[in-house]
């Protein structure tokens, strides 16, 4: 959180039903899409696709994503963060029916493209509303709502392969998981906080111009600056765990010699300490700072995953994925949160700026990491993580530090 001055003592009965509420809705948009991922294979055998038509099509949920990051923040500002998050939730779920029952490729890669472009539209109106209601806490919990995410996500994986172990049909399966996240978004959509989310406070405004450089090239450059650095720092946590979640179950196979049952096992050791780290994230983050939580937590990643790579161990290096979740979890929300906390910039702008160099890391990561694995090996992709860790610990310093009132915990 920024060094503004923000509410402190016990946050009232609506804040505290917003956040139970907003923690719902995060947990949903991590389930929904979900349930679809492991039912992939029963897609591409209805529509007899080959890999290259298969990776192409996902490949229109990332290009829907980032031209949709355009847009983000004029609906926010439009509608208010609650009505468009309730709105992408309904439509995300509705449109994964269409991802099952879609009859043609180029049918499949337009549902995934809407797919991709309502997740970001509801991923920018949800942070915003956590952040609207972090500020009424005046202390970190944003971290803890994504930690729902992330146990959402493993909800939905858990279903969806749950439904496709046991032959459930592919549109029944999904539309059951998209009614019920209909029906949890429309549960708690009245006690999100209502109406427009206010900019940042004039006297904040008026501080930050009078402690801004004299020129207003200046200050303008110095502002893209900022955003450019969070951008890379929640980028570099974004394109750490697609790398691991693409590339860490060959490594560990066909280069550290480990066996079947345990290759997937570094993904879920970055996954599941990711949690945990997000879960008591927000105490550390209250006490010391984003940027503090964010060294620190850089400083582990690197000297973790540098000492795997060095020894070489199938089981060290699936401990060092799980470093290297907890050393992050707590990166993209910082990031976000003070995108969304600078002066000037309308609510839902900075999220939009910095969801967008995450999306870009999503579609350019896969990519740049295959032409690296096929000319220098898998050795090469793995050794990015401590490399990415690096130049977060650089720019760190773009995030806040401590706040200065408060009460620290959850």
């Amino acid at each position: 959180m920024s060094s503004r001055s923000v509410p402190s003592g016990s946050p009232d009965r609506e804040a505290r039903r917003a956040r139970w509420a907003t923690a719902a809705m995060f947990a949903t948009n991590g389930a929904v899409f979900a349930n679809v991922v492991p039912r992939y294979p029963d897609i591409v055998a209805r529509l007899h696709l080959d890999e290259a038509a298969f990776g192409t099509a996902v490949a229109g949920y990332g290009l829907g994503a980032v031209l949709a990051g355009l847009v983000a923040a004029a609906l926010v500002n439009r509608f208010g963060s609650a009505r468009v998050a309730v709105g992408g939730t309904l439509a995300v779920a509705a449109n994964l029916v269409l991802v099952g029952a879609a009859p043609s490729w180029l049918l499949l890669a337009l549902a995934l493209a809407l797919a991709g472009a309502l997740d970001s539209v509801t991923d920018i109106a949800e942070n915003a509303q956590g952040l609207r209601v972090e500020r009424h806490y005046g202390r970190s919990i944003l971290n803890s709502m994504h930690a729902t995410w992330s146990i959402g996500a493993v909800v939905g994986g858990v279903m969806g392969s749950a439904a496709a172990g046991l032959g459930v049909p592919l549109v029944p399966h999904l539309a059951v998981a998209a009614g019920t996240a209909i029906a949890l978004a429309l549960l708690v959509r009245t006690r999100l906080l209502p109406g427009p989310d206010p900019d940042p406070s004039p006297t904040a405004a008026a501080v930050a111009h009078d402690e801004a450089a004299p020129s207003r090239r200046r200050r303008r450059w110095g502002l893209l600056g900022r955003l450019l650095a969070l951008a890379v720092v929640g980028s570099m946590a974004q394109g750490i765990e697609d790398l691991t979640s693409t590339w860490s179950a060959l490594y560990l196979r066909e280069d550290l010699g480990a066996a079947a049952v345990v290759g997937g096992l570094g993904f879920v050791a970055l996954q599941g300490l990711q949690t945990v780290g997000r879960l008591v994230g927000d105490r550390a983050v209250t006490a010391w700072g984003d940027r503090s939580v964010a060294r620190g937590g850089a400083a582990l990643a690197a000297a973790a995953m540098g000492l795997a790579l060095v020894v070489g161990s199938p089981l060290l290096t699936i401990a060092a994925f799980g470093v290297v979740g907890l050393g992050i979890g707590t990166l993209i929300p910082a990031s976000l949160r003070a995108a969304d906390d600078i002066p000037g910039l309308p609510r839902g702008l900075g999220l939009s700026i910095i969801g967008m160099g995450f999306r870009i890391t999503l579609l350019a990561s896969p990519l740049a990491m295959g032409v690296l694995a096929q000319w220098q090996g898998l050795g090469a992709v793995i050794t990015v993580v401590p490399l990415a860790a690096v130049v977060v610990l650089l720019l760190a310093g773009a995030l806040p530090g401590r706040v200065r009132s408060g009460r620290a915990g959850p």
